[in-house]
């Protein structure tokens, strides 16, 4: 029997594994995961995570999408994990430890909120400027700006995009974003997923992105409330000539419940 926990970052939850002792990771094929993250014959998750020991970080997190596949950098997962440090009494001031995009840091913050260090980004294109930005921000997001994020209907207009020329081979992950002057509101289809997620974390990263370079600013610091489907979320950081550094995605990271496989 194998101990697991199910974490939620913002309606954004995952099926979470202590792999401290190295001997579950080779036991899981795609075909096994995905069985687990599915809603109705297992566990239901909209992805997998392993904890597992790294000499030079606190931790190394291994992640895999709902269908089974090894993914890209995943924002809330990322934060998730962390709390799942913390409730398995790997206690730190901050967090360090390593990810698929590379090493990230990580605090606990007073109000209860996981804050997560993100990539920096500087390469971002705008195939309709103003309106759609595509950049990476530790996974490859397409950003629309539409009137209201409510009422798009993100699985069809979502799917279409991720599958659609330049995007279908290697998949992208869509966001709609509306902005009522004080905070976004999105709505994102996932690659690895295809579907709607409550929440994204690197989506909301890069939704905030491109808010900010949306606006015209020049440089400076921001900050940029989100809320997601699933929960409220923020991202801060700082712009300078062009590149946006210290980026840090904060936001709720919850345990629901446990069990055994």
């Amino acid at each position: 029997m194998i101990p697991f926990h199910k974490y939620h970052g913002a309606g954004n939850d995952f099926i979470l594994l202590d792999d401290r002792a190295g001997n579950l990771h080779e036991q899981f094929d795609q075909a096994n995961i995905a069985h687990w993250c599915h809603r109705r014959f297992g566990i239901g998750a909209d992805g997998l995570m392993l904890l597992r020991s790294h000499p030079d970080f606190d931790f190394e997190m291994i992640y895999y999408n709902s269908d089974g596949a090894p993914s890209s950098m995943c924002g809330n997962g990322g934060r998730c994990i962390v709390r799942f440090a913390h409730d398995l009494n790997i206690e730190r001031k901050e967090y360090r430890f390593l990810a698929v995009d590379g090493p990230h840091r990580a605090k606990l913050l007073n109000n209860g909120w996981v804050s997560l260090e993100m990539l920096d980004v500087e390469d971002i294109s705008e195939p309709e400027p103003g309106k759609v930005f595509v950049l990476d921000t530790g996974s490859p997001h397409y950003i629309t700006f539409v009137e209201d994020s409510d009422a798009v209907n993100v699985f069809s207009e979502g799917r279409a995009i991720r599958n659609s020329a330049p995007y279908a081979k290697k998949g992208i992950n869509v966001s709609f974003v509306s902005t009522n002057g004080k905070e976004l509101k999105i709505a994102t289809y996932e690659r690895g997923v295809e579907d709607e997620t409550l929440a994204c974390g690197t989506g909301v990263t890069a939704a905030a992105i491109a808010a900010v370079r949306r606006s015209g600013i020049a440089n400076g610091t921001f900050h940029v409330p989100v809320k997601a489907k699933g929960g409220d979320l923020a991202v801060r950081g700082t712009l300078r000539d062009g590149r946006y550094t210290s980026l840090w995605l904060e936001g709720g990271a919850v345990r629901v419940f446990g069990g055994e496989l």
